[in-house]
């Protein structure tokens, strides 16, 4: 069963904790931290992805090669469809991830090729209705939904009792804090994060001071010295 508190939504631009570098190094090391779970946080911090995204993709939207895959973006519009044509023709989203996640993913699908990337341990109870994207064909499990997710992250980070553990938004934060504090310029993270309006992206957006020292640099007076 799910825990309640699990379900709350996060207040939109709230202050949400900046973790480490090497703290989420070390969640993922930890040995009690299932591959399953290893796989999400790293995916979730390389990709800079939502986890509604994360958790929605399906194994054949994976581009191994590309270190990519498509999701449905949060607010995605149906395209201009043709009659007759599914409605579930939306627009997608491109998500890159890097080197970890890329060990990581073909040690956790053992070889399945379609289905979920992410799904439980268990088969859904009978009578549960499930769609088929959302079972393994495979195996018959079911997608790893945002509330089991969530639970399994705060189990292992919650230090003051239940609830009090990490948010999976976090590593989102993160992940566009870390390359705001390395120079990314405001452009580079709207591509990355792929928000649409610069303002929700300033909080991120951190020049160091020898980035501002070089930008004042041009300013400099030419041969002239006038």
């Amino acid at each position: 069963m799910i825990p309640a508190w699990t379900k709350r939504l996060m207040v939109p631009d709230s202050d949400n904790p900046v973790r480490s570098r090497a703290a989420i190094d070390r969640l993922i090391a930890r040995r009690e931290v299932h591959l399953r779970e290893k796989t999400l946080y790293r995916m979730l911090y390389e990709s800079a992805g939502r986890s509604e995204e994360i958790l929605g993709v399906n194994i054949e939207d994976l581009d191994f090669a590309g270190r990519r895959c498509q999701v449905k973006a949060k607010g995605a519009r149906t395209q201009a469809r043709r009659r007759g044509q599914v409605r579930e023709d939306f627009v997608l989203e491109s998500l890159h991830w890097d080197a970890g996640t890329a060990r990581l993913l073909p040690r956790l699908l053992k070889g399945r090729t379609r289905g979920p990337v992410f799904v439980t341990h268990r088969r859904p109870g009978p009578g549960k209705v499930i769609s088929s994207r959302d079972v393994c064909p495979d195996t018959g499990l079911a997608r790893l939904s945002y509330g089991q997710a969530r639970a399994l992250l705060d189990e292992h980070t919650a230090n003051g009792g239940p609830g009090t553990g990490w948010d999976l938004h976090e590593f989102r934060h993160s992940a566009l804090t870390h390359l705001g504090q390395a120079g990314a310029s405001l452009l580079m993270l709207m591509a990355k994060s792929r928000h649409k309006r610069p303002e929700n992206l300033r909080r991120y957006f951190k020049p160091s001071p020898e980035a501002i020292a070089e930008l004042t640099s041009l300013l400099a007076p030419g041969d002239s010295g006038c």
